[in-house]
């Protein structure tokens, strides 16, 4: 049995091109075209495609506006198409709020539009995400559920101690985005930790998610620099291409960050943070694996659990897609599986293991 994809761009060009990846694979079939969101919107109805790819920007009813429409109505996996901009950044971010299942980046250039690494990505997605359900989502996008304006942030603003007592190493892939504005907010802002995120996506979007989640959160949230010293109440998200790593100097630790190859197949890789997590604080550690695909983590996480460290996975119903929790947990290097809505309190809990 095929997958049934519809392909939904303003660009004729661009459907032609997505189209010609998707059908030279033998278990793709490309039922139908839309040109804007209203026209995909009866074509999901009438067709009941398995998954759907949508550019964000387009005439009459654009990307955002149809997506939130199907995910509210007739909920089926929705990869986006972005651009590679700061708004094209912000776009995406709110797509996957809305209940996108995954986005891929448009190139800048149309010559470079069919190269093997973006339909590489583009059929990983449609794989995976055709064996995904989904489920409904609320037309507003997510509202965090602690409001920072009502929350003591002065501990994190003035900068937090650069002596603490544990690191907290997260990673995450699909599904991401929406889950870290599940935990992040909820971490108090006196936490006695500082922490690391490792979320796979391309240069230019961890800006903007960073700057999301420090907007909603009472610990402070900023994608990482070469050299950050680490401090308590600072979350450090890892800018897209770049492994992040923690390094100690002169009795602090500090941010590291590693342009080199990529580790099980990504860069940021969760399994390069967490070397150099297990190197530099094992027993002083929590790791958090989350919601993605693949297996980036398992290793890292498993030998961070040996080192005397612990280990938190999220559960397979709160996950988009369970691949890396579950290849933590196979390989033994999991402590604890909690749900995602849990996930806040058990961080907190670790804190005093």
């Amino acid at each position: 049995m095929k997958i049934k994809i519809l392909v939904v761009d303003d660009s004729a060009f661009m459907r032609k091109v997505i189209t010609d990846m998707i059908e030279s694979e033998a278990n793709m079939k490309v039922i139908g075209t839309a040109r804007n969101g209203a026209d995909a919107i009866e074509k999901i109805k009438a067709l009941s495609p398995d998954v759907v790819t949508m550019d964000i920007e387009m005439p009459i009813k654009d990307g955002l506006s149809a997506l939130r429409e199907i995910m509210r109505d007739m909920p089926v996996p929705v990869i986006m198409l972005s651009s590679l901009t700061k708004k094209g950044a912000e776009e995406t971010l709110k797509a996957l709020d809305y209940g996108a299942f995954d986005f891929i980046t448009k190139p800048s250039s149309l010559i470079k539009v069919s190269t093997p690494e973006m339909k590489m990505e583009l059929i990983e997605k449609i794989n995976i995400a055709s064996r995904t359900t989904v489920k409904k989502v609320r037309v507003d996008a997510y509202v965090p559920k602690i409001d920072p304006t009502k929350s003591n942030r002065t501990f994190a603003v003035e900068g937090g101690s650069t002596r603490f007592k544990k690191i907290v190493a997260i990673g995450t892939s699909t599904g991401g985005p929406r889950a870290l504005q599940e935990v992040i907010p909820l971490i108090p802002a006196d936490i006695d930790a500082s922490i690391m995120i490792v979320q796979h996506m391309p240069p230019g979007f961890t800006k903007s998610l960073a700057d999301r989640l420090d907007s909603m959160s009472m610990i402070r949230v900023k994608e990482a620099e070469n050299g950050d010293v680490m401090k308590s109440g600072w979350a450090y998200l890892a800018p897209g291409d770049y492994h992040i790593k923690v390094t100690k100097h002169n009795g602090q630790f500090m941010i590291e960050l590693d342009n080199g190859e990529r580790v099980s197949g990504h860069k940021p890789s969760v399994d390069a943070m967490m070397a150099s997590v297990v190197k530099e604080l094992p027993r002083q550690s929590i790791g958090v694996i989350m919601t993605g695909m693949g297996a980036d983590g398992a290793k890292g996480m498993k030998a961070l659990k040996e080192a005397g460290g612990f280990v938190l996975a999220q559960n397979e119903e709160s996950c988009v897609v369970f691949g890396m929790p579950k290849s933590a947990i196979k390989l033994n290097g999991v402590d604890k599986v909690v749900d995602l809505s849990n996930l806040a309190n058990e961080i907190i809990k670790a804190m005093e293991v």
